[in-house]
């Protein structure tokens, strides 16, 4: 396992995260067995950084989590336990007890990073209120890091502005071969506050890795059922940026998600994919794509085959 350094803390993070929202019914891992395989494994390859959150499966995947790494008996100093508070909950008393929650499901005194999960659209929180929330607990020992998901850039700026001791350390956003805004914005913010970006869904909830045909995607019965990457027109349009991915994965030995995900590793040194896994083997197939790097023409090939994507997000029926 390759690791870098976590924002400008100075710790050590794998250079591939373990994200777990599949612990849920969004995605069908509701068997702890399952999750605990899944977790074990990622230890054992030297993934440290491990991101949950409160609602990912209404505290299903903290609770797991928390079992897990007390079973496998592993020093809770040598993993990085990342959750996030929604929106709706950033109130300053609610973040308090939000995290209070997350803590006892997790089965720790504290939380490595703490982030506002997006920003309280809906209950117009300020955003110095919850900026404040976060930070205190950070002085309270309760979170040792603060981070932000979600969060469009002025809004980050305006949360910076409010802190008084701590920084942000994390930005986390969906970030892959197919959806690539945050390289517009996000990338260059989180490069010039030294800050890690945590990339979310980096395999395109595996749109971009070709396992599907046109026909398949019909019977996706999860969460990707309704996920506008997987409609006929994107998706049409996705399978020939995988094509190109396997055609590389292929000639070089890889896996197209090792491809897709080094291809992210090497666009920015702050950049930390954090993909999902639903089975040991996808663990250890994540973790092999660190350790070795493109070609700059191959990077390049794949860069240029996605910026030809023209995705629509408005997939309503007429």
């Amino acid at each position: 396992m390759e690791y870098t350094t976590l924002g400008g803390t100075g710790e050590k993070v794998s250079r591939v995260g373990l994200g777990i929202w599949q612990f849920s019914q969004s995605w069908g891992i509701v068997e702890y067995r399952d999750a605990f395989k899944i977790v074990s494994r990622a230890i054992e390859v030297g993934i440290n950084l491990v991101d949950t959150a409160l609602i990912y499966g209404g505290g299903t995947s903290e609770r797991f989590l928390g079992q897990a790494l007390k079973e496998i008996g592993v020093a809770r100093d040598e993993v990085l336990i990342s959750t996030k508070i929604p929106g709706e909950l950033l109130s300053f008393d609610d973040t308090f007890r939000a995290l209070d929650l997350s803590l006892k499901r997790l089965q720790t005194s504290y939380v490595d990073i703490i982030q506002a999960h997006w920003p309280p659209i809906w209950r117009h929180i300020p955003i110095c209120e919850y900026a404040r929330a976060l930070e205190r607990l950070v002085s309270l020992g309760r979170a040792r890091y603060i981070g932000l998901s979600d969060h469009p850039k002025p809004v980050v700026e305006e949360f910076l502005s409010c802190l008084s001791k701590y920084d942000v350390e994390v930005l986390q956003y969906r970030f892959n071969l197919a959806e690539r805004e945050a390289e517009k914005e996000i990338v260059p913010l989180a490069e010039e506050l030294d800050a890690t970006l945590t990339a979310w869904s980096p395999l395109a909830k595996g749109a971009i890795l070709g396992k599907y045909s046109l026909e398949d995607i019909e019977k996706l019965k999860d969460v990707r059922s309704g996920e506008a990457l997987f409609k006929p027109d994107n998706y049409r349009q996705i399978l020939a940026l995988s094509e190109k991915i396997k055609e590389i994965a292929s000639r070089i030995g890889k896996t197209p998600a090792q491809v897709a995900l080094n291809w992210l590793i090497m666009y920015s040194d702050n950049i930390v994919p954090i993909p999902g896994a639903k089975s040991e083997a996808q663990v250890e197939e994540n973790a092999g794509a660190v350790g070795w790097r493109l070609s700059y023409s191959d990077w390049r090939l794949l860069d240029e085959e996605s910026r030809k994507l023209k995705l629509s997000y408005v997939t309503y029926e007429e």
